[in-house]
Parts: structure tokens; sequence; C-alpha cells
């Protein structure tokens, strides 16, 4: 079993920045993708960003390319996602998610058979 507990949402101002974290406890963190997803009110969760295991191999969705970054740190079994130029829309319950062992942190965009979920932390955007 893996936990995943975020944290870092807030309120912030259009242009402004966040950084959220996840942390993660269980089994082994750096065997696992890890992964972002956000729902807005009223919408479907939709991918946001993942990472490869060893954090080598990034992917985001279009809407947050070049804004976002996602990260990790094996040694502190935490994964970040910094979050610049933040407008309205990105407003939405952000979760962390882990994938299997073995499977490829690019998969994870469709949002299918991910095992493990974290609560969500809250980003809410003023313009």
């Amino acid at each position: 079993q893996v936990q995943l507990v975020e944290s870092g949402g807030g309120l912030v101002q259009a242009g402004g920045s966040l950084r959220l974290s996840c942390a993660a406890s269980g089994r082994a963190f750096s065997s696992l993708p890890m992964g972002w997803f956000r729902q807005a009110p009223g919408k479907e969760r939709e991918f946001v960003a993942s990472i490869s295991t060893s954090g080598t191999s990034t992917y985001y969705a279009d809407s947050v390319k070049g804004r976002f970054t996602i990260s990790r740190d094996n040694a502190k079994n935490t994964v970040y996602l910094q979050m610049n130029s933040l407008k309205p829309e990105d407003a939405a319950v952000y979760s962390c998610a882990a994938g299997s062992a073995g499977t490829v942190a690019y998969t994870m965009r469709n949002n299918y058979g991910i095992p493990y979920w974290g609560k969500g932390t809250l980003v809410t955007v003023s313009s």
C-alpha cells in the first residue's frame, strides 16, 4: 500500500505561483511513477503531469506545458508540482497519484488503472 498526502494548495492571484508537495509512505517510492491530476467543479478529473521513477522523464498536459514543472526527491519520498503563471482556469483540487511499479509514467495521462491517490489539495486562483 502507498499513502499519499498533498500540501501547498491555497489562494493565489492570477499570474502568481504555488508549489504543491506530495509526501508518500508505504512501499518503495522510488519504484513508482508519479503524477498530478486536477478536478475543477463540474468537470472530470484531468491529467496534469507525470514523472518517471528516476525523474529523468516528465510529461505534461498541453494546458500547463511551459508553466508547470513536476519533480521528485526519492530521498524524501516526495513529488512536487511547481505552478507558475497561474490562470483562473487552473483552479481545481489537485491530487497526487502513484502508478504501479513497472508501468511507464507516460501512460498515467490516460488516467486508467492508477492504484494510489491522495485526497487532494485545493488551488484557487483569483482574477
